[in-house]
């Protein structure tokens, strides 16, 4: 019983039965705050009956952006499909364990500062248009070295490129502990390889609905900070680490299933693409609205650092059937695998509010039924500034402030966000910005500090 466990399955009498089987001591009931950093209270598992009933309490207004001091109490409502037994936890037969969780209010109503109830929102709205959701994501991370303290350098764990095996990559050992531990707590492993950059590397796990794909996406990044430090190792989903070396993206791939005629709703096979007018529409109304929610999908300073020519990074707002140079793609698979791929989200975004915008964006583009632009089928990196100009292919936003320009200007971000989270959101983010503007970096005065 694991991550993504059916609820037939995920009964509260079979999860008893792990914990006396597993000598599991102590529970960790999980939640995430609006940035996506997990989490947890700890109680003793003879509480099981407490935690199922949604009867832990916690105190909200020490959470950013949750609650203020005078309405403080919020509720942990675990979600029995989530329960898992931490592998790296067994320890002279006993175990601990944990639950994810949504955040409820005292009288039992969902909190609208909750990330997690965000994307359940957008869930239900789908499901009234007849749609489920279905999201496949990518999350990149560089491995590095500690110092003496236990601190990151920036002295990447190998010096392997795209695809190299040992000895070059020296993460492949790293790489199978992380895939045997998340294969412990209920993940299918599609593959894992060592990506573009030195001290990089990518694991990918199979597909899910969409909350599921974000309690996974949750899981998954926990599992591997707590693996790679097991072996002295620093594992950062920071999006660009590393200058001049490609940066880490969380692509995303999402699909819609039409639960009347139980198909896929992106596939036409009398298309010359094979691709339905809902995915047409779908994919308009993702670049018809990008601009406005990339804030939430790529929420860092850094993040926009990643986002520049030369990198392999989607810089340019286009779609393509295959150009991996396109901001959107369609990957080759057909049938009950078509799917739209969304290139620039990286894997710091909360993955609750990033799913949840991108599937917002889509389906208004189904609903106000949008006409996608004209494919990209060219190498939009080699193209010229004028020729981008000339074929109106458009940036993304060059950094975060921008970016929360134009998610306020938008309105996808504040209808999908709902205002708690879309007002808190802002705020810290704006704050963020500002620490950063403010700054005087290590490049200022490098160049500046003896020249003037």
């Amino acid at each position: 019983m694991s991550v993504n466990t059916t609820s037939k399955e995920a009964t509260l009498e079979n999860i008893k039965k792990v914990i006396e089987e597993k000598s599991v001591e102590l529970l960790h009931i999980q939640f995430v705050d609006i940035e996506g950093t997990l989490k947890h209270v700890t109680v003793t598992a003879d509480q099981i009956d407490h935690v199922a009933e949604g009867k832990v309490m916690f105190d909200g207004s020490s959470i950013k952006g949750f609650s203020p001091i005078n309405k403080s109490d919020l509720y942990l409502q675990p979600d029995l499909t989530t329960f898992a037994v931490l592998p790296w936890s067994v320890e002279d037969g006993y175990s601990e364990a944990r639950f994810l969780c949504s955040v409820k209010n005292p009288d039992g109503s969902d909190f609208a500062g909750d990330p997690r109830n965000v994307l359940k929102k957008t869930v239900k709205r789908a499901e009234d248009k007849g749609y489920s959701i279905s999201i496949g994501p990518e999350l990149e991370f560089f491995l590095f070295e500690t110092d003496e303290d236990g601190r990151p350098t920036q002295k990447t764990q190998d010096f392997a490129g795209y695809f190299e095996p040992s000895p070059h990559d020296n993460g492949e050992k790293v790489r199978l502990e992380i895939y045997r531990t998340l294969k412990q707590m209920g993940f299918t492993i599609e593959a894992s390889h060592h990506e573009v950059a030195e001290g990089q590397h990518e694991i990918n796990f199979k597909y899910a609905d969409a909350l599921g794909a974000a309690d996974l996406a949750t899981t998954y990044k926990w599992v591997v900070k707590t693996v790679a430090k097991r072996f002295g190792l620093h594992a950062s989903f920071m999006p660009k680490p590393i200058a001049g070396a490609n940066g880490s993206g969380m692509h995303t791939n999402i699909s819609l299933f039409d639960i009347e005629k139980q198909e896929n709703a992106f596939y036409d096979e009398g298309d010359g693409r094979q691709l339905s007018e809902k995915a047409y529409q779908f994919i308009a109304g993702l670049i018809d609205n990008i601009e406005n929610f990339v804030a939430v999908t790529n929420p860092l300073v850094n993040s926009y650092k990643r986002l520049v020519p030369g990198y392999e990074a989607p810089c340019y707002i286009a779609w393509s059937a295959s150009n991996r140079s396109a901001l959107i793609r369609i990957p080759a698979t057909r049938g009950a695998g078509t799917r739209v791929e969304i290139r620039c989200p990286d894997p710091a975004a909360n993955p609750y509010l990033a799913f949840a915008v991108v599937a917002a964006a889509g389906l208004d583009g189904i609903d106000r039924e949008l006409t996608a632009p004209v494919e990209v089928a060219d190498d939009i990196f080699s193209m010229s500034v004028s020729e981008l100009k000339e074929r109106g292919i458009e940036n993304l936003p060059s950094n975060l402030e921008n970016a929360l320009n134009a998610l306020e200007e938008g309105v996808i971000g504040k209808e999908t966000l709902g205002d708690h989270v879309y007002g808190e959101y802002l705020d810290l983010k704006r704050s963020e910005w500002d620490s950063f503007r403010v700054a005087v970096t290590n490049w200022e005065t490098e160049n500046y500090q003896t020249k003037f």
